[in-house]
């Protein structure tokens, strides 16, 4: 796939980002209100020296399956696009307003397995800085190798991301 609009960028840790997703954060909260049990920053840029694409990603996390459709109005009023569960089911993904940081963001459903593995890895790798060398060393590899071809370069994180999951969620017994 060459001459993508979008090639994959990966660059060093910026010490903006948790500032960025601030910003974004008070933005998406005000509007959400009650409807959000909680708002993370997930994804490489809310893992302080981490290399990652320079795009900050948001999960929100409902109280109730049933605010969702409130929650689309609310965050169309901010100028985002629904743009449904693109396959992930328990999770909606919105287009961002064009006049914003860039980010992605996501709506997650009460017991969302996409929210629940996010967090998992995020919170792994903060707790595991050998994890994070490796992981950026991973990313840097991939995205010189795969700069055109976003579907070759997430789907070579796979491996990794899998070991990590595995090791940040215990297997449930029973």
């Amino acid at each position: 796939m060459t001459g993508m609009p979008h090639p994959v960028i990966v660059v060093d840790y910026d010490p903006r980002w948790p500032a960025q997703f601030e910003a974004l954060w008070r933005r998406i909260g005000g509007a959400l209100g009650d409807l959000a049990a909680a708002i993370e920053h997930v994804g490489g840029t809310a893992v302080p020296g981490l290399a990652a694409k320079p795009v900050i990603d948001i999960d929100v996390l409902l109280w109730s399956s049933g605010g969702l459709p409130e929650a689309i109005e609310r965050l169309a009023a901010l100028g985002y696009v629904h743009e449904g569960d693109l396959g992930i089911a328990g999770r909606e993904a919105f287009r961002q307003p064009p006049d914003q940081p860039a980010h992605h963001l996501y709506v997650c459903i009460p017991d969302s397995e996409e929210y629940r593995r996010h967090l998992a890895f995020r919170d792994y790798l903060r707790a595991h800085p050998e994890s994070v060398s490796s992981y950026a060393e991973l990313k840097r590899g991939l995205a010189r190798q795969y700069r055109d071809d976003r579907e070759k370069y997430v789907s070579g994180k796979d491996e990794f991301v899998n070991e990590i999951l595995r090791r940040a969620i215990p297997p449930t017994i029973g």
